[in-house]
């Protein structure tokens, strides 16, 4: 292997041309075309599927498991309160500012380092690096278009920013809208049925309710009300209240569990957005996770949704950066970190036996 300082400077390299590209979700083109062309003049082969892109070592045999390294192009819109320019690389001693930074650049410019050199070398598994769109919605055109076009995976790595410690569950995302029916009339009048009061029920149940499933590394189920509409005018009994109910599951239930014990309990009409973004997890017991553990890793559960919601194998996330950093102004990754994730990264996969 070459020394790591010349796979940091190209990794930096590369990251300073990301982020001067805007892409944020559904606007990735320009920065996938980049992309595209930056692998292609590294010697690679990329294929692409939207504004997805992915290689597949040169070594494949279909005989051997697969591992995935995924990270995303696509950043948030930046937020008020930059003081620097977003879109303009900036170092400053040790910091890279730049949205996307941290949040996932730094990640996936150290897994294209890290592809680089293990696709060189013999190993026990095929190895796949897919740089994936439209994370930051959940978008359709991301990786979920993707999984159905490359070979079978047995387990991926999610490069997101964890301070390098194994994220080895995560907590998915159902989004309810929920309404309670009532019946107009005058509100000087003893008539109608208002819809606000028929909601009131089920709104302390969300509020109090606890089900009964808890995670040691996830805790408990999160359900919060978040947004609420209803009425018209003062004078007018609302017939229809709807609120947002923002459902974070833990690994014990899936989306479609919980839609279902949801339903059982309250009065008013239930619809899910969707239950595709199911929390994920990974044993304990995986040689990945327990290569990590030897470094002096320290498994936890992540809060925070990523890609991992979308795959139906085993996944662990883990990368350079701080979660508290992402869709934050002056966003930044220090130098160090990335030089020190691709050294873990190589530490983690070269030679490992899945």
């Amino acid at each position: 292997m070459g020394h790591i300082s010349d796979y940091t400077l190209d990794a930096i390299t590369l990251l300073k041309s990301l982020i001067s590209i805007p892409s944020i979700s559904r606007e990735e083109q320009k920065a996938a075309d980049f992309l595209q062309t930056r692998m292609e003049e590294m010697g690679l082969v990329p294929q692409r599927s939207g504004n997805n892109i992915w290689c597949i070592n040169p070594q494949y045999q279909p005989s051997k498991p697969t591992i995935l390294l995924n990270s995303h192009i696509d950043t948030v819109k930046p937020v008020s309160g930059w003081i620097r320019e977003p879109f303009t690389p900036t170092i400053e001693e040790d910091r890279l500012y730049g949205l996307g930074s941290n949040d996932a650049g730094a990640s996936l410019v150290s897994l294209l380092q890290v592809y680089n050199y293990l696709s060189k070398t013999e190993q026990e598994y095929n190895l796949i690096i897919l740089a994936s769109c439209e994370e930051e919605v959940s978008g359709k055109n991301g990786i979920e278009s993707v999984l159905p076009q490359l070979p079978p995976i047995a387990m991926a790595l999610v490069g997101e920013p964890t301070d390098m410690q194994p994220a080895v569950a995560e907590k998915g995302l159902m989004v309810l809208d929920v309404i309670a029916h009532g019946k107009a009339g005058h509100a000087a009048r003893n008539e109608g049925i208002n819809a606000i009061y028929q909601a009131m029920d089920d709104l302390c149940w969300f509020r109090d309710y606890r089900f009964t499933k808890e995670s040691p590394l996830l805790g408990p189920v999160k359900m919060t009300v978040t947004v609420i509409q209803a009425g018209t005018q003062h004078n007018v009994i609302p017939d229809q209240c709807t609120f947002l109910v923002d459902v974070r599951s833990n690994e014990c239930y899936s989306n479609e569990e919980l839609f279902q014990e949801i339903c059982k309990h309250v009065k008013s009409e239930v619809k899910a957005h969707s239950f595709r973004l199911n929390s994920s997890h990974i044993d304990l017991q995986n040689p990945l996770v327990q290569r990590a553990i030897e470094l002096g890793k320290v498994p936890f559960g992540s809060p925070t949704l990523s890609d991992q919601a979308l795959m139906n194998f085993p996944s662990l996330k883990m990368g350079p950066g701080h979660s508290a950093r992402s869709h934050s102004a002056d966003e930044y990754i220090c130098i160090s970190e990335i030089e020190n994730a691709i050294q873990t990264y190589i530490t983690l996969l070269d030679g490992l036996k899945i």
